[in-house]
C-alpha cells in the first residue's frame, strides 16, 4: 500500500511529528511505501521523490509577506499545486492528512479529490485530530488573554474567535481565522474526508458536534514504543516528582510552580523548553534538566516517584501521560480534556481539577508523603495495556486504510 503522509512541519516539532514519523517509519517496515508532504525546512528530515514541498511559512517571526498573509492561512494554491505534483509522482492509495490548518491549508484535500476526477483512481483520505481546529480556530478551544478554557464556538459560531482575538491574541490574525472557519464551514470541505481518528473519546466527542463529522469519527489512542514495557522502573521510584513538557501557561506550569514554592521540602525536576524557563530556573527546589530525549528521558521518566502533568487546556491523548504509565511511574494529571481517560484515579495515579494550584498542592504532598501508595500505583500500572506502534499500525491499515 502507498500512504501519502501530510503535514505542515516535516521536522520534530511536537506530538503530531511523533506520531507521523513513528507511524511512517513502522508502515515501511511492515513493506508499505510511505512519503510525505509538506513545508520546506531546513531541518526536514523526511520527504517524497518529487522533492517538491511548499514554501517555509512562520507565523511568529514576522517573515510573511503581509499582502499574501491574508490569502495562503486561508486557501494555498501553492501547497493545491505542490500537492498535485507528489499525487501525481506518487499515485498513493492513501493520503493521511494531520495539521495541515494554516500553513498548508484545506486546499490540500481539494487537490485529492482533483487528482481522483483526472486520473480516475480512488485515493482514501484520513485524517488524524491532533487538535480541535475543525471546531476551534484556534486549535485550542482556549481563550489566551484570559486563559479560560471555552466552547464557544462549537455549532459554527466562529465570530466568537474575533470577539475573543484567540488567535495569538491578535485582532487581525483572529479575524482571519474566523474567515477560514466559516470558509470551509460554507463548502463543506471536511465533509470531503472518508475517516477522522481520534486519539480520545473527549476530541471525539467535540468533532461529533458537527454534524459533517460525526458519520466519520473513530476513536483510536495514540500508540506507544514496541520496547516502552521493558523500561526498568526498579522497586521504589526516585527522590524527586517530575515534570516534562512544555514549560508553557496552557500546559499549567505557573500552576505548578506556584505548587512547588509552597512545597518547599519536595525535590521537583523538571525536563522541557518554553517561555516560562526563565520562572522555572528560578524556583529553589526545581531542578531545570532542559530539552530531553531518547533513553535520558526515559531514565528520569522511570526514576521519578510520580510525574505530574498540569495541563490547562484540553488536551488530546498526550504521549507523555502514555510514557510515564507504561514506565510503570504514577501520574497526578488534570480534569481536562482527553488526558484523564488515560489514568485510572485511586490505582494508577491521580486527577486534579485543572488550574487549581491548592488542590494540586494537596495532591503532590499527599502524594510524597505516602510512598507506598506510589508503589502500589505502580505495580497496577503492569497492567496497562496500550497498543505498542506496530499493533496500532496493523490496526490502521485493516481498520481505516482499507
Amino acid at each position: 500500500m502507498k500512504i501519502l503522509m501530510v503535514n505542515k512541519f516535516l521536522y520534530q516539532n511536537g506530538g503530531s511529528e511523533t506520531y507521523i514519523f513513528k507511524l511512517g517509519e513502522e508502515l515501511q517496515r511492515k513493506g508499505h511505501e510511505v512519503q510525505y508532504f509538506g513545508m520546506e525546512h531546513e531541518n526536514r528530515i523526511v520527504g517524497n521523490h518529487a522533492q517538491c514541498y511548499t514554501s517555509n511559512m512562520d507565523f511568529h517571526t514576522g517573515r510573511l509577506k503581509k499582502l499574501l498573509y491574508p490569502f495562503r492561512i486561508v486557501y494555498s494554491v501553492e501547497a493545491k499545486r505542490k500537492m498535485g505534483v507528489v499525487l501525481r509522482d506518487m499515485e498513493p492509495d492513501v493520503v493521511h492528512l494531520n495539521n495541515i490548518n494554516f500553513q498548508l491549508t484545506p486546499s490540500v484535500i481539494y487537490a485529492v479529490r482533483a487528482y481522483e476526477k483526472k486520473t480516475g483512481r480512488r485515493v482514501k483520505i484520513v485524517y488524524t485530530a491532533h487538535d480541535y481546529q475543525w471546531v476551534c480556530p484556534n486549535h485550542m478551544m482556549r481563550v489566551p488573554a484570559t486563559g479560560q478554557i471555552c466552547f464557544a464556538c462549537r455549532d459554527g459560531r466562529f465570530g466568537n474567535c474575533s470577539k475573543n482575538r484567540c488567535i495569538h491574541n491578535s485582532r487581525i490574525k483572529s479575524l482571519l481565522g474566523t474567515i477560514e472557519a466559516k470558509f470551509y464551514e460554507r463548502r463543506r470541505t471536511y465533509g470531503l474526508v472518508d475517516t477522522i481518528i481520534c486519539p480520545s473519546e473527549f476530541m471525539k466527542k467535540q468533532l461529533d458536534t458537527n454534524p459533517l463529522l460525526a458519520e466519520k469519527t473513530v476513536m483510536m489512542r495514540n500508540f506507544i514504543d514496541e520496547d516502552a514495557k521493558e523500561v526498568n522502573r526498579g522497586d521504589s521510584g526516585g527522590d524527586y516528582v517530575l515534570y516534562f513538557g512544555r514549560y508553557a501557561q496552557e500546559k499549567g506550569t505557573q500552576t505548578l510552580l506556584e505548587a512547588c514554592r509552597a512545597l518547599p521540602q519536595i525535590p521537583f525536576v523538571f525536563a522541557g523548553k518554553g517561555p516560562l524557563e526563565e520562572q522555572v530556573e528560578q524556583a529553589s527546589n526545581v531542578e531545570n534538566r532542559g530539552f530531553v530525549t531518547g533513553d535520558a528521558l526515559k531514565k528520569l521518566i522511570a526514576e521519578a516517584r510520580f510525574s505530574v502533568y498540569p495541563s490547562e487546556w484540553y488536551e488530546n491523548g498526550p504521549f507523555s501521560v502514555m510514557e510515564s504509565l507504561v514506565y510503570g511511574t504514577p501520574v497526578l494529571v488534570s480534569d481536562l480534556g482527553g488526558a484523564p481517560e488515560l489514568v485510572q484515579a485511586g490505582r494508577t495515579g491521580e486527577i486534579f481539577r485543572g488550574g487549581d494550584a491548592e488542590e494540586l498542592t494537596e495532591h503532590i504532598k499527599d502524594l510524597w508523603e505516602h510512598p507506598e501508595v506510589c508503589r502500589k500505583y505502580s505495580e497496577n500500572c503492569r497492567e496497562i495495556n496500550f497498543d505498542t506502534v506496530g499493533e496500532y499500525c496493523d490496526k490502521i491499515v485493516r481498520k481505516v486504510y482499507t
